[in-house]
């Protein structure tokens, strides 16, 4: 009887796959984009101001003229538009951000989703801000709009 249970044991070990290329999987989402608008004469953020209003903000891909989420992120006075739903899959997207009906500025992103060592991620093959002057804090990852007023 011991025998047959050896005969078992070992005749499952072989039928297990041990395959040193598993790794597992792992998946880093895409970085979400923030942006903070502000005075490019005076520096201030324009909804702290009270200057634009979050509830006029909207975030349309006028590839297919298609409203994109985004969140409004109001906590210590820090006021910015962040957009999460670019990069989860490979895409191109040509988003205006607008309050009310004036187009703030332009975001064009090429982005790649790609497995690379068991792990997927977002590889963005182009960013570009367009019809506005912006400064990245590489600190915080936000870019500043720089809008304006005159």
């Amino acid at each position: 009887m011991k025998k047959i249970y050896l005969v078992l044991i070992l005749f499952a070990s072989l039928l297990q796959s041990c395959n040193s290329d598993d790794c597992g999987e792992c998946f880093t989402p895409p970085q979400s984009f923030v942006f903070e608008l502000v005075d490019a004469e005076i520096g201030g953020n324009l909804f702290t101001t009270d200057m634009y209003n979050p509830e006029d903000i909207s975030v349309i891909n006028t590839i297919d003229n298609t409203e994109r989420a985004f969140q409004f992120i109001s906590e210590n006075q820090l006021n910015v538009i962040q957009i999460q739903e670019v990069g989860w899959e490979t895409e191109i997207v040509n988003l205006e951000i607008k309050i009310g009906e004036d187009t703030v500025f332009s975001l064009y992103v090429n982005a790649e989703r790609t497995t690379d060592d068991c792990c997927s991620f977002t590889k963005y093959n182009e960013i570009e801000i367009r019809n506005a002057e912006f400064e990245l804090d590489s600190q915080t990852g936000v870019y500043k709009i720089l809008v304006d007023l005159n």
